[in-house]
């Protein structure tokens, strides 16, 4: 209840009410009572602001133990074209950061978030959960660097902010948009050793990324072979011992 994302929703359903509704399932042995399968965080926000009722969706089947499978999280650049659209349509800026618990400099922030990334960049992280400052470190590249660092932060699964900005300080003068800053305690030639050392292991990692499938497949099937002769050879022995008397006559 102390989290910024508790604080949030609940600023939420304060300003504009709810949005997704509670997911409930009828109980089997009692037609009246219902069992809640997502959304208790919204539930209590709704009890603890008085409410006495709320609109829910009805499950056909209880699925309690996986239905998150059924919920869609909101992306960081899906949250940023909602924000675009709700100011199109007339929203006011100080409502939206009430709805979302956060300060107008906030807004303001997300509305040019993508300003300065490429659509291809956009089409890959459209669906994916990406850190504002993530973003903001991308802008410091051109396009084609763009493209090539999003996708190693795909094939990672790693979106981190730090992750991003060393991405940003092994990259070359010429896929800057803007020159770098002399680092402290570096030489010019350390720098493009580093900038050099960076670009072999991203070539690296791509190689092992391409055969990454097939040495899976041919390491699972080494595997369960061995377990299948490691159980052979242990049935072997016990045979052997428990048979002493038909293991020496088979052997003449």
């Amino acid at each position: 209840m102390k989290s910024s994302k508790y604080a949030q929703i609940a600023a939420s359903i304060r300003e504009v009410g709810i949005i997704e509704p509670p997911v409930v399932v009828r109980d089997r042995s009692n037609a009246n009572l219902y069992h809640l399968l997502d959304g208790h965080i919204r539930f209590n926000i709704l009890v603890d602001q008085g409410a006495k009722e709320v609109v829910c969706l009805v499950a056909k089947d209880d699925e309690a133990f996986t239905y998150n499978k059924q919920i869609s999280r909101l992306a960081t650049i899906q949250e940023h074209k909602m924000i675009l659209r709700a100011i199109e349509k007339g929203v006011p800026e100080e409502r939206l950061a009430r709805a979302l618990n956060v300060d107008v400099e906030n807004i303001k922030t997300k509305k040019t978030l993508l300003d300065g990334i490429c659509e291809e960049v956009i089409t890959l992280l459209h669906d994916r959960h990406v850190p504002f400052q993530t973003i903001r470190a991308l802008k410091k590249l051109k396009p084609m660097r763009q493209i090539g660092a999003v996708q190693l932060m795909i094939a990672m699964n790693r979106f981190t902010v730090s992750y991003s900005r060393s991405l940003v300080a092994a990259t070359p003068e010429a896929m800057l948009l803007h020159p770098k800053k002399p680092a402290k305690g570096l030489r010019p030639e350390q720098i493009e050793m580093m900038e050099k050392e960076s670009a072999n292991l991203d070539r690296d990692f791509k190689v092992i990324e391409n055969d990454y499938g097939s040495d899976h497949l041919d390491l699972v099937l080494m595997v369960g072979y061995l377990l299948r002769f490691w159980a052979t050879r242990e049935l072997f022995v016990i045979s052997r011992s428990i048979f002493p008397i038909f293991w020496a006559n088979s052997r003449k």
